[in-house]
């Protein structure tokens, strides 16, 4: 792999703010250089020098996919990773492995994945767990949202450790504010502006009234009001005439049996 590429990438990634488009462009030149080298998905004796740089590029690759917004690209740089944390156990642990790995948790959180955040979760060791903040992170929005403690889970967007993790935090405040949406729908006829902007984490009128057309809720400005238009329940007729001849047909075809 030239090493030119991978200077290029780590100063282009390493920018404030990065050079996304630069890292992407050098990210596709170097993954078909890994793939020319079997190093995309590599085997045993493979230099260590070479293990580590290739699994470097997928790094980098991973962190750019998710600022770039690009989450297919960031399942796929983690598929790719697999292979680099648990089959090769001779390389030193990589200081960018758990932060990626919790971003993953808390993408898994975000799709609603919650057995399959568990499953990633027991493959970790317990000590990352307890201790890592990386993976504590996503465990303790985990077990907010499960007690529904949506407060702590839009305060944790303050506590990220990384910049990357408020990406999918957001996201998160996203779902929740359609869940508590959806529960001010059936259980009030109307609220003050001001507490549904509060039980919905809005910091400023204006997003509540996006989201309340969103909605198709009715907003009543002078009064400073909601009012939450609830469906009508659907009346079922029973198609009584049509019941009546299908049971009678049904009962002839028997006498016939019989």
């Amino acid at each position: 792999m030239p090493l030119q590429y991978l200077q290029e990438l780590r100063q282009a990634f390493n920018a404030k703010p990065s050079d996304l488009k630069k890292c992407t462009d050098l990210l596709l030149k170097l993954k078909l250089l890994l793939v020319e080298q079997n190093l995309l998905f590599p085997q045993e004796n493979v230099p260590k020098d070479k293990l580590r740089e290739a699994r470097e590029v997928l790094e980098i690759g991973a962190f750019v996919s998710i600022r770039s917004r690009d989450l297919p690209a960031f399942d796929r740089y983690f598929a790719q990773l697999q292979t680099f944390y648990t089959d090769f156990v001779e390389l030193e642990r990589s200081e960018r492995e758990y932060p990626i790995r919790g971003l993953n948790l808390i993408h898994l959180l975000t799709q609603n994945r919650i057995a399959d955040f568990h499953i990633t979760l027991e493959s970790l060791d317990a000590e990352a767990i307890l201790d890592n903040e990386y993976i504590k992170h996503p465990v303790n929005l985990e077990r907010w949202l499960m007690e529904g403690s949506y407060s702590k889970v839009w305060n944790a967007r303050e506590e990220a450790p990384a910049e990357e993790y408020k990406f999918f935090v957001n996201s998160l405040v996203g779902t929740i504010r359609n869940e508590i949406a959806s529960c001010q729908e059936t259980a009030y006829e109307s609220l003050p502006l001001k507490d549904a902007a509060t039980l919905l984490f809005f910091t400023n009128q204006s997003e509540l009234l996006t989201f309340a057309q969103a909605r198709a809720w009715e907003v009543n400005l002078s009064a400073g009001t909601i009012i939450f238009k609830r469906k009508d329940e659907e009346k079922m007729e029973i198609p009584k005439q049509r019941l009546i001849s299908a049971s009678l047909a049904y009962a002839r075809e028997l006498e016939q049996i019989i």
